[in-house]
């Protein structure tokens, strides 16, 4: 029977370290939140919001200023997970509008959870998937690269078939519709799901303890509905909602868990991970501008640097291939378009990133260090600021030195291409980089 390209992929990583080599290598903890960008969070300037074990975290590793997703849950996922821009693996929009692979991610797709129990580590994932119905699919997760999972099962029609809440419209936070391993898992109207996904993920930790492990924890949090929390300063009591108690609910969680891992004796020998996955809703969700995209990336553990705030330039499909560099792990073969970061993580020579990526449908966006490109065609001279502050709107400008910034932008977009299926008749704003076509 003829190989899979799965199967195909599968064999060039499986087997790729000893037994020695798997005892030595780090666990991995990957925290990330729903629509958080990078301007909620304490660390990164906010001072509305109390965000203390974020922060506590970013004094203890490497906290980057720049770091793109994509505008949107399921593409950003996809990304992450694969180290594949859009083009490649055809999420180049939301789960339901992508136009050139199924409503799901597919298995010939290989991910970090792969890669990594390929060289030996138990993978576990709790929290938000979001990337296909696990009631149609329910061992789509699995087939990703997970031994175990216990997620949110989304609402509409998410539940497994013949299960008590089939068919019905449940939320994520309170009294959430959970399915564990292909299996219904029932709850209460009292029950608020974070609680019970950094539950079950702690409990991952623990009964992997003795082997690397993958925790990956996509939250629900911060995603609207902004729902009331369970009060943390109040027992038994709810707060009265809204999106900076349910930002500093997310961050309580986050140290919920970090805490786990020093009373498991894990933190020494533990790689840790927190970051959004786009922008805030309301505030640059959903839009191709750097309020969309960019999130923070804090990354804390054993040979990486303490307290450094790091101007590189990284996206999303640079976790994978950071990932390997930090485990040993060996990167599955196909085309990937990360550049590990793990040199600037631990402090010592290594490639570093020319320009960062992003994108949403048929739009894309390009940014080096100087110079910002977002999707409506709009072209900024940043200066030194990552944050927006102080940006000049050079689009107009006919100067040699805006013209050179055009030229390269352009022969950059011309090696990532936009889904022509989604652009037809639609006034390209690239234009000026690309020809006037698509892609």
């Amino acid at each position: 029977m003829a190989l899979t390209r799965r199967d195909f992929l599968w064999a060039t990583v499986a087997g790729a370290a000893s037994a020695q080599q798997r005892r030595r290598s780090p666990n991995i903890l990957f925290l990330m939140s729903d629509d958080l960008g990078a301007s909620e969070v304490g660390c990164y300037g906010n001072r509305e919001v109390k965000t203390p074990n974020i922060d506590r975290l970013a004094g203890q590793g490497v906290r980057f200023e720049t770091c793109y997703a994509t505008p949107l849950c399921s593409p950003t996922r996809v990304l992450l997970m694969t180290g594949r821009y859009g083009f490649r693996t055809g999420f180049t929009n939301f789960i339901g509008r992508v136009t050139t692979r199924k409503m799901r991610l597919q298995e010939d797709e290989l991910t970090f959870a792969d890669m990594l129990k390929a060289h030996g580590y138990a993978t576990g994932l709790a929290g938000k998937w979001q990337l296909g119905l696990i009631s149609l699919h329910p061992t789509m997760i699995h087939d990703s690269g997970f031994d175990e999972y216990y997620s949110w099962s989304w609402t509409r029609g998410g539940q497994p078939k013949g299960s008590p809440a089939e068919g019905q419209e449940r939320q994520r936070y309170w009294h959430p519709a959970i399915v564990s391993n292909g299996k219904y898992v029932p709850t209460t109207p009292e029950q608020y799901g974070e609680d019970l996904y950094s539950d079950w993920l702690i409990d991952f930790m623990k009964r992997h303890r003795d082997r690397p492990f993958l925790a990956y924890y996509p939250m629900c949090l911060i995603h609207e509905p902004w729902d009331p929390t369970p009060d943390l300063r109040k027992a038994g009591a709810k707060t009265e909602g809204g999106m900076l108690h349910n930002i500093e609910y997310m961050d309580h969680v986050a140290g919920k868990v970090l805490a786990a891992l020093e009373r498991l004796g894990l933190a020494e020998n533990t790689i840790v991970f927190f970051c959004g996955d786009n922008g805030t809703g309301k505030a640059g969700k959903g839009s191709v501008i750097e309020k969309g995209v960019r999130v923070p990336m804090i990354v804390r553990g054993p040979g990486i640097r303490k307290g450094v705030v790091s101007r590189d330039l990284i996206d999303f499909s640079d976790v994978l291939p950071t990932m390997a560099e930090l485990t040993g792990a060996k990167i599955p073969q196909g085309e990937h378009d990360g550049t590990s970061f793990a040199p600037e993580l631990q402090g010592r020579p290594g490639k570093r990133r020319e320009w960062i990526f992003s994108y949403l449908g048929y739009e894309r966006m390009l940014r080096d260090k100087r110079y910002l490109l977002e999707g409506d065609g709009k072209l900024y001279d940043c200066g030194e600021s990552r944050d927006g502050s102080g940006y000049r709107d050079i689009s107009a400008e006919q100067t040699e030195e805006a013209k050179a910034v055009r030229k390269r932008f352009a022969e950059w977009l011309a090696k990532l291409p936009a889904p022509a299926k989604e652009a037809p008749g639609m006034k390209n704003p690239l234009a000026p980089y690309t020809g006037g076509v698509a892609n």
